[in-house]
């Protein structure tokens, strides 16, 4: 097996950060929210404009990407702005839309 492909299975730490980020990621509401987010930063109010639920529920949603460290937030007056935190994570909703979202 060439060492690229071991490297993730020898750090055990990667291999369960790896799974908390799909696990948190897997919901569709929360995939529908980073794909909303993509590589920009969006009030909540933006995404509940364009995900169509409560605040409240996009709120939680939101708790939850953000206590998994895949969301980072910034705080601006009354408005609360989410951008996706790490590069890997924009890579990896890149490559699912690629896959899953592209006419064939």
């Amino acid at each position: 097996m060439p060492s690229d492909r071991s490297d993730l299975m020898d750090k055990e730490e990667d291999i369960e950060r790896a799974s908390r980020s799909l696990k948190a990621m897997a919901h569709p509401l929360r995939l529908k929210i980073l794909c909303v987010l993509g590589d920009r930063e969006v009030s909540v109010q933006e995404i509940v404009d364009h995900v169509g639920t409560s605040q409240s529920n996009i709120s939680q949603h939101l708790a939850i990407l953000r206590d998994k460290g895949i969301l980072s937030a910034r705080k601006d007056a009354n408005r609360v702005y989410y951008r996706v935190g790490d590069g890997r994570t924009l890579r990896l909703i890149g490559m699912m839309q690629e896959v899953f979202c592209r006419s064939a």
